[in-house]
């Protein structure tokens, strides 16, 4: 049995291009536990907290529920879920999960290829992490996930993948003329830029191509908060700055509640802006509710 495959083929409800990551972090999780403790099962009421602090952070923007994944990733052949009746999950209902004391762990054929090859488990979580979430936020999400991993092997999978631009950072930094299009940040180490990133709008794992009309050069923290749905980009190429946000310092005000409406610096002149297509799906499914209003100077 193929695990990377069946990994890379979980069942997601997908409708162009809405991220539905539910399973993808519940397998993470299961993980992670599974790493701390091979023979143990996660009670939903023991983990359910876990799981929505998880879902919260890093899934839609939308309200959900972690019971949906715990009760539909058993159809993937990867997770099991028994009750206090026995096996069989008792369905996606956030009560009956409760009352009926639903544990789930992974599937019994997995925890046994896990046993024999340790380094299946190093595979799967790089797996799901390229397929579903920008690389910005990786060592975050396995340190949420309770995921201890060696240092950075890709691993070949049997299903079909897309090849990643080697050229897209250049060709994005070059459209902002070396600067961060928040804030204009441009630092250098001889000649050699610092700090700076290109940014995919749509992201990678959701169809966002490699080239400029979907990229942004940022820097490393305006970056991490562009993935996060802290900011975003609205009509007019200005800058979206999600009222969720809460930061009381100055360096808060500066570097992130100051940029409320501001217009995007950049790209250089002949160069594409972003795509109205990729700035509709990054605020629909990576900004974090609505965007505070533009405050009179």
């Amino acid at each position: 049995m193929d695990w990377l495959e069946r990994t890379a083929r979980l069942r997601q409800w997908s409708r162009s291009g809405t991220r539905a990551p539910h399973k993808p972090l519940l397998l993470l999780y299961a993980l992670g536990r599974f790493q701390e403790d091979a023979d143990g099962a996660l009670r939903y009421s023991a983990v359910e907290q876990d799981l929505q602090r998880l879902l919260t952070e890093y899934g839609p923007p939308n309200r959900t529920t972690p019971a949906y994944p715990f009760h539909h990733l058993v159809s993937d052949g990867v997770w099991e879920v028994r009750t206090d009746r026995g096996p069989g999950s008792p369905g996606s209902g956030v009560r009956d999960l409760r009352v009926t004391g639903a544990a789930g762990r992974l599937a019994p054929d997995l925890r046994s290829a896990l046993r024999r090859e340790p380094s299946l488990l190093g595979r799967m979580a790089r797996l799901l992490l390229e397929l579903h979430f920008p690389p910005s936020l990786h060592d975050e999400l396995l340190e949420a996930v309770g995921l201890e991993l060696e240092p950075g092997r890709t691993e070949r999978h049997s299903a079909p993948r897309r090849r990643r631009d080697p050229r897209m950072r250049e060709l994005v930094l070059t459209a902002y003329e070396y600067r961060c299009a928040f804030c204009g940040y441009d630092g250098r180490i001889d000649t050699v830029p610092v700090g700076l990133e290109a940014a995919h709008v749509r992201w990678w794992a959701f169809d966002g191509p490699d080239d400029i009309e979907n990229g942004l050069c940022l820097c490393s923290l305006h970056h991490k908060l562009f993935d996060k749905g802290v900011l975003g980009v609205g009509s007019g190429h200005r800058i979206l700055v999600s009222h969720r946000f809460v930061g009381h310092s100055p360096a808060a005000r500066e570097h992130v509640t100051a940029l409320v409406d501001r217009p995007l610096i950049g790209p250089q002149a002949g160069a594409r802006p972003v795509a109205a297509t990729h700035r509709d799906w990054h605020t629909g499914q990576v900004f974090r509710g609505s965007p505070r209003p533009a405050t009179a100077a």
